[in-house]
C-alpha cells in the first residue's frame, strides 16, 4: 500500500520500508512519528480513503543537508558576499502505511497523557507563581529605601551642567 503524505509543506509518496529526507521534525533517533496529513492512499490502480489511512515511521538520524552557497554581487561596486547553509533535516524509515483504526486510539492516548501531564506541571506552577509574588511586595519595601539610597549619591556624583553660551551683541548694521 501507498500514500503521498505531506509534511514540511512538501509532498511525499511513501510506502513500507522507504526512507525519506523530510525537513526536521522533532524527536530522536529510534522514536516513532506518525504522519498524519495523508493525501491520498491507495493500492496498485485502487485508491483508498485517506482519511482512515496512517503512516507510521521511525526516525533514524536528525542531519545536516549539503551546503547551500549564497553568494551576492553587484557589479562596478567592489560588493561581493558570499555565504553558506545547511537546511536541518530528519530521515525516517516509513514502517506502517496502512488502515489507522486500530493504531489511531492508542497513538491519541499517548499524547493525551502527556497533554495533561503538562497541564499538571502548569498548574503546579501557577501555584508557587501566586506565592512568590506576595513574598515579593515586603522585598519591595525593603529594596525601595535603598534604591532611594543609592539615588541620592548618584544625583550628588553628577557634574553640573554649564552655563548657555552668551548670545553676540546685536550689530549696528540697521541704520538708515
Amino acid at each position: 500500500m501507498f500514500a503521498v503524505v505531506r509534511t514540511g509543506g512538501k509532498q511525499y509518496r511513501v510506502a513500507a520500508g522507504d526512507k525519506i529526507a523530510v525537513e526536521k521534525l522533532a524527536g530522536e533517533a529510534g522514536d516513532t512519528v506518525t504522519l498524519g496529513d495523508v493525501l491520498l492512499a491507495g493500492e496498485g490502480e485502487k485508491i483508498a480513503d485517506a482519511s482512515k489511512v496512517t503512516v507510521s515511521a521511525e526516525i533514524i538520524a536528525q542531519a545536516k543537508s549539503e551546503k547551500v552557497v549564497v553568494f551576492k554581487k553587484r557589479r562596478r561596486h567592489n560588493y561581493r558576499r558570499k555565504a553558506g547553509h545547511r537546511q536541518q533535516m530528519t530521515l525516517l524509515r516509513i514502517t506502517d502505511v496502512g488502515q489507522g483504526a486500530k493504531k489511531a486510539p492508542a497513538k491519541k492516548a499517548a499524547p493525551a497523557k502527556k497533554a495533561a501531564a503538562p497541564k499538571a506541571e502548569t498548574e503546579a506552577k501557577a501555584a508557587p507563581a501566586k506565592k512568590a509574588p506576595a513574598k515579593k511586595a515586603p522585598a519591595k519595601k525593603a529594596a525601595t529605601p535603598k534604591a532611594a539610597a543609592a539615588k541620592k549619591p548618584a544625583a550628588k556624583k553628577a557634574p553640573a551642567k554649564k552655563a548657555p553660551a552668551k548670545k553676540a551683541a546685536p550689530k549696528a548694521d540697521d541704520k538708515k
